[in-house]
């Protein structure tokens, strides 16, 4: 018995969340894992994550830790978790870590998939979890402009920092589009994301891959700090599908 760390693999879907922040008044993932924790005893101030998942943005691989006296299982703390948790939210794993973990700090690398289809007319079926684009993109051309991404670059034509004077100085392990048919996923791994970095590259990507914007606009926009294109990504395509330590 005592207080032990925990760290949970939390996947949840987006399209009723108003992000994964706690705040007032709406319905947040950390509040919701938060009223779970406390029905099984967790009387903490509030847990830690990997990151801030924006309004509609879903979540296979979130990473959340917290101090809690259980006295059982980690099996049997994921399955109690799981009973109080709403049906939107599900703890894929548990496990205990250091005292001194942090799921924010202690990340490497943090992967992000975002799915699109190519399809005239909408479908109701997959566009809480995809992003229905028309007229269809070309792959050869969008993969030309994102191997621009990878390596240390200043990412401000993509994003925002979370702090007014943070940097924005980002690496991006891989960047690559795949799939077949009329169904693509664009799948990223950085050591972290500005503010919208994902969704606004995403964009990018997907114009010129519509044949609207030459494959040079990545590299061009990186070079100068700034993007003369200014749309930005449905959140329902992008899932924060892994944190890797």
């Amino acid at each position: 018995m005592g207080l032990a760390h925990y760290k949970i693999i939390l996947a949840y879907n987006g399209s009723a969340f108003a992000g994964y922040q706690r705040q007032a008044e709406v319905r947040t993932v950390q509040a919701e894992l938060e009223t779970a924790l406390r029905k099984i005893g967790w009387q903490g101030r509030h847990v830690l994550s990997a990151g801030r998942t924006d309004a509609g943005v879903h979540a296979r691989g979130q990473v959340v830790s917290f101090q809690l006296d259980w006295g059982h299982t980690s099996e049997d703390l994921g399955n109690a978790l799981n009973y109080y948790l709403p049906k939107d939210m599900a703890v894929r794993a548990v496990s205990e870590v250091p005292e001194d973990f942090h799921p924010r700090y202690a990340a490497k690398r943090r992967c992000y998939r975002y799915r699109i289809f190519c399809q005239p007319v909408r479908d109701p079926l997959r566009e809480d979890f995809a992003w229905r684009v028309w007229p269809p993109v070309a792959i050869e051309p969008m993969n030309a402009a994102a191997a621009s991404l990878v390596g240390s670059h200043d990412f401000q034509a993509f994003g925002t920092p979370m702090k007014e004077d943070g940097i924005t100085v980002r690496e991006v392990f891989s960047a690559e589009w795949s799939g077949e048919k009329d169904a693509w996923h664009f799948d990223i791994a950085a050591n972290a994301y500005l503010y919208h970095m994902v969704r606004r590259i995403t964009f990018a990507l997907v114009t010129i891959g519509q044949g609207q914007a030459a494959v040079s606009l990545i590299a061009d926009s990186l070079r100068s700090g700034q993007m003369e294109l200014t749309g930005l990504a449905p959140a329902a395509g992008l899932v924060l599908e892994e944190v890797e330590y």
